[in-house]
């Protein structure tokens, strides 16, 4: 599926209208440039479930725990920072993909992709314009798939 947004706004409340869908167990993986509008989506994700924090990216800190409003928590990772292992992190993470009391949101996924479960959501985001963004969801298994059809 594929979805054109026009501003940040848009960006959020596509964000927000997939957070709303997520009941927990849910990997999602952000894929795109610098400045491509990832911790923003993020940020309508989080919005979504009601995490009533200011969600910020993760780069400086790898990671982000936000409590939501449905019970569940939301772990938000950022791998830009780290070149080609992330240690410890891998491990924490390893393990938060497994939670289904929780939603995990991932940037910058490629040092940890092998141990990323199939069943993601992976969400391409470019930029044909200044403003715009095309959106690509690619859902890789059956509950991402479920997930990825009530978002249509």
């Amino acid at each position: 599926m594929i979805i054109e947004v026009k501003s940040e706004t848009a960006m959020k409340a596509l964000g927000a209208r997939l957070g709303r869908l997520l009941h927990g167990g849910e990997v999602i993986e952000l894929v795109g440039d610098v400045g491509a509008g990832k911790t923003t989506l993020a940020k309508g994700i989080a919005a979504g479930l009601g995490v009533d924090e200011d969600v910020q990216s993760p780069t400086f800190t790898v990671s982000r725990v936000y409590d939501t409003a449905v019970g569940l928590h939301l772990s938000h990772y950022d791998f830009y920072r780290l070149s080609s292992d992330a240690g410890i992190m891998a491990d924490e993470l390893h393990e938060t993909v497994r939670d289904e009391q929780g939603v995990t949101i991932i940037e910058w996924a490629e040092v940890v992709a092998g141990i990323l479960p199939v069943d993601r959501l992976t969400v391409y985001i470019t930029s044909p314009s200044e403003q715009a963004r095309r959106i690509e969801f690619i859902a890789g298994g059956a509950k991402s798939k479920i997930l990825l059809g009530n978002l249509a």
